[in-house]
Parts: C-alpha cells; structure tokens; sequence
C-alpha cells in the first residue's frame, strides 16, 4: 500500500467513524449514505445546534482521544470533512 492509499484509507476510516458516532450520539435519523461529506452540520445541513457541538468536543476526546483547545479553530465543525481534516491533522501532532 503506498502512502497515498494509506492517507486516504485513513480518511475514509475517521470519516465513517465520524459519521457513526454522529448519527448514534445525536440520535440522527439518516443513513450513512445520507449524509453527505460536506453537508454542513449546523444551519441547512444537519441542523445541529450548540448542545449538539459540545457533544461532537465528547465525541472527538471519547473516540478519537483528541482535545478541542480554545485556540482551535472553529471552522473544523464545519462538515464531516472538516471534522475529518481537524482529526486527521490532530493526530499527527
């Protein structure tokens, strides 16, 4: 497996988690197939709302052993994929 098909077997990886746990967590009633990579989780998309976010911070520490800090961005709760990148770019730190 070269390092390019590992990068994104890792991203197809977090990005299924992600969306698992989303879906059971906030009791979401789509499929995973529903849910589009860039669907934006607030507003439009999955309307998620603040209650919500603070369970994505639980998810992120819980499953993926990561902690949001003040100084973080808040734009990486903008869709499945930006959670994805900030997971994926978390990890590596």
């Amino acid at each position: 497996m070269t390092v390019m098909q590992s990068k994104i077997e890792e991203r197809k990886e977090v990005m299924f988690t992600i969306k698992t746990e989303i879906i059971q967590r906030l009791n979401i009633s789509r499929e995973l197939s529903q849910i589009d990579d860039d669907t934006p989780l607030f507003g439009n998309g999955l309307k998620l709302d603040s209650v919500d976010a603070t369970e994505i911070i639980v998810m992120l520490d819980k499953v993926f052993n990561i902690q949001v800090n003040e100084s973080d961005e808040p734009s990486y709760m903008r869709s499945i994929n930006s959670l994805a990148s900030f997971v994926i770019v978390k990890r590596q730190a």
